[in-house]
């Protein structure tokens, strides 16, 4: 076949032309990073604008620490909340554990920010439009098209999320790497409680249900709210709202705050997936990134910050000389042990809370400095 002729002694080189098909937190960050490497970049996205799924993004040291090669750490920080504690409490508001983020925050060197999901698009739109990228939008990309990419550029990137990625269904074509947790979220973003939230991330538990708010900046913070659930798509949007509105009724009164403060148009209903561990990310001239290629659950509270570390990744591996096979090769073998260890914790948390019958906290026993360690590994280079 020619392209695998052609990729077998394909040399990088900083001028090599990328096609990126998908713009949310990982395209757009790998379009930055490669553009700045002085790679030729053009961004394919299927829906009319930039994606701004979820309410709200979590930017663990390791995040920032790429947002500042990217140049945006100052701005993520300005548009954005710094907690400085994640608390945990029963259903009712008692206190049963407490994490200091700010030693974490001064073990790594960098803050944890918690920031609007459409807030750090736009943030990272703005970083794009400067350096002369414009996303194509309204092209979805089909699997013969994918093909037709593969001919005219040096790489193809597949960043098209997790539930219908097209790029891992074409290196993927007979399996569908998708696994559902039977629980679902409810997100959305709230005018919050005036000032009584102060700095802390605030996650509620009972068995089989969650109810995480998390401040992002003066008067507004974002939540999700999860609970055990066979997946039923054939239920209205409004009646999984009832079903919510229900279950939560007694629930603390920082959590009536928010269901009663909430924006109608920033509700969304998700039956959370994610990915299993795939045994390659690349064939040919196609590597998948992000959600695609590892995308955890939310549970995890690391699938933005793992896209961006994937976009920093690649990026440094190709802008030197070698052969691409090499690079990629090279690419998923630094990232699988990383990726899998927070599918790993992400599913662990996840059946702790929704499916155990035993109520258990999942605060991290780690000291600051080994979640340090653990969060900022490979990111020392």
């Amino acid at each position: 076949m020619t392209i695998n002729l052609f990729v077998a002694g394909l040399v990088m080189r900083k001028s090599c032309s990328i096609a990126i098909v998908g713009a949310g937190v990982a395209g757009m960050a790998l379009a930055i990073l490669a553009k700045q490497q002085g790679m030729a970049v053009t961004l394919f996205e299927r829906h009319s604008q930039i994606s701004v799924m979820g309410a709200g993004v979590t930017l663990w040291p390791n995040a920032m620490w790429v947002l500042d090669k990217m140049g945006l750490s100052s701005m993520a920080l300005r548009l954005g909340g710094q907690p400085l504690q994640l608390k945990q409490y029963d259903s009712q508001g008692q206190l049963l554990g407490e994490l200091d983020l700010s030693a974490i925050a001064d073990n790594s060197g960098y803050p944890c920010v918690t920031i609007l999901r459409r807030d750090l698009a736009y943030l990272i739109a703005q970083r794009l439009e400067k350096l002369g990228i414009y996303p194509q939008f309204n092209r979805s990309v089909s699997v013969v098209e994918l093909k037709e990419l593969q001919q005219e550029y040096d790489l193809v990137v597949g960043a098209d999320g997790r539930m219908a990625s097209c790029t891992r269904a074409l290196l993927f074509p007979n399996s569908r790497p998708l696994r559902y947790h039977h629980f679902i979220n409810i997100i959305g973003i709230s005018d919050c409680l005036g000032g009584t939230m102060g700095h802390a991330i605030a996650d509620y538990r009972a068995p089989h249900m969650r109810f995480g708010v998390v401040p992002a900046k003066p008067g507004l913070c974002y939540w999700a709210a999860g609970w055990q659930t066979p997946m039923d798509r054939t239920r209205n949007e409004s009646s999984w709202l009832d079903d919510m509105q229900q279950r939560f009724a007694h629930w603390a009164k920082p959590v009536q705050h928010v269901l009663s403060h909430y924006h109608p148009q920033s509700l969304k209903r998700i039956f959370v997936h994610d990915v299993e561990p795939l045994p390659y990310w690349h064939q040919d001239n196609l590597v998948i990134i992000g959600d695609a290629a590892h995308g955890p659950l939310p549970t995890s509270g690391q699938g933005a910050c793992q896209a961006l570390e994937d976009a920093w990744h690649l990026a440094r591996l190709l802008s030197g000389p070698g052969i691409l096979e090499h690079k990629l090769r090279a690419f998923y073998q630094l990232r699988i042990h990383k990726t899998t260890t927070i599918q790993t914790i992400g599913r662990q948390i996840a059946e702790q809370i929704f499916h155990s019958e035993k109520f258990a906290l999942s605060l991290s026993s780690a000291s600051p400095s080994q979640l340090k360690d653990f969060w900022m590994q490979g990111l020392e280079v």
